[in-house]
């Protein structure tokens, strides 16, 4: 995605309003996600150790940005991507039982991360992980996951317009559930981004289910590293996958809006499965791989929910540089001025 400014865009707030928002929403919303999910607060990593298999490989091929530490003989260390490994090894850290969790304030740097309207060096999210059993691992569970998360956003929204009733809901009263392989058939001559833009477009808020894996035409909807989500497992009707993302309709970009990525993880079968699917079955000797292999980290659900992106939807802004300090292009600084919308 290029940078799009919308036809005749004023921002809702002004900047020392907007600040105050932010408060609230970022507020707010964890401890109405903690008190639905039953999580509780745990303090995040900046980095990890290179080499361990902890850090999130996103797709496979982002470079983790990485530093020597001296005072570990020189070990390399590396900022997180996101925490999806880390936050389930916790679960096993604290003993968290079936049916509860933990979340954390999570900050990351993807440093080749292409720069438009919602896409930033800097991340900040809500990482959330909840232990389960082995008979939640199915789609039905994931489902009722996705409509308690679906639940707190519109929660948000609706606390927004309290204080600020200029800015008026507009998430429909439930999210539609979609299959990636169904959005393939009903639009075969589409990309992946497209495709979800008409569902969005249409519903006004859709969960994609099963990404990470290759679709009946041979590609993928989107990619997944093959170590955390489970994208491999049959579900019903043919259907593969017990993960996927949390996507609305976003009026001020018209556009699919991703707001969460989030899944059933993976088990010890779907783990070894999928790394030979990816090709990387030597990633099975690393630290995390291990401990999931020999049981000593819990099944789990789990994902993200990014805070700048939360923000900006429900404030209806056109950049997440309005609502996150962080480094654009010179070219991008200006067009934006140039247009009313005004990056920190």
């Amino acid at each position: 995605m290029k940078l799009y400014i919308p036809k005749q865009y004023r921002a809702k707030l002004m900047p020392e309003m907007m600040e105050q928002a932010i408060k609230l929403i970022k507020d707010s919303f964890q401890k109405k996600l903690a008190e639905s999910l039953d999580l509780r607060r745990v303090t995040a990593p900046l980095f990890v150790k290179s080499g361990t298999g902890i850090n999130d490989d996103l797709n496979g091929v982002e470079r983790a940005v990485r530093f020597q530490v001296p005072a570990l003989g020189g070990a390399d260390a590396e900022i997180v991507h996101s925490l999806a490994k880390w936050k389930r090894m916790q679960l096993g850290v604290y003993g968290i039982p079936a049916g509860f969790g933990l979340y954390t304030d999570m900050n990351a740097i993807r440093a080749d991360e292409e720069l438009d309207n919602i896409h930033s060096l800097y991340v900040d999210q809500w990482d959330w992980e909840r232990t389960i059993t082995a008979s939640d691992r199915n789609l039905e569970f994931l489902k009722t996951i996705v409509k308690k998360i679906y639940g707190v956003i519109r929660w948000q929204e609706q606390q927004v317009y309290e204080v600020y009733r200029h800015i008026t809901p507009i998430l429909p009263e439930e999210i539609t559930f979609i299959q990636s392989e169904d959005l393939l058939k009903e639009f075969p001559n589409m990309t992946p981004f497209e495709r979800e833009t008409e569902a969005a477009r249409q519903y006004g808020a859709i969960f994609v289910i099963g990404i990470g894996g290759k679709l009946s035409d041979g590609k993928k909807h989107d990619g997944r590293a093959p170590d955390y989500d489970d994208w491999s497992t049959e579900t019903q009707d043919g259907y593969k996958g017990l993960n996927g993302d949390i996507i609305v309709w976003n009026p001020v970009l018209e556009r699919a809006y991703e707001i969460s990525s989030m899944g059933i993880r993976v088990d010890k079968t779907a783990l070894l499965r999928q790394l030979d699917l990816e090709g990387c079955s030597e990633r099975a000797d690393l630290q995390f791989h291990r401990a999931l292999l020999e049981d000593r980290i819990p099944l789990s659900i789990g994902g993200g929910i990014g805070q700048s992106r939360l923000c900006m939807f429900l404030m209806r802004c056109a950049h997440i540089g309005e609502v996150q300090v962080s480094l654009w292009p010179d070219e991008m600084i200006a067009e934006c001025e140039r247009k009313g919308i005004y990056l920190k």
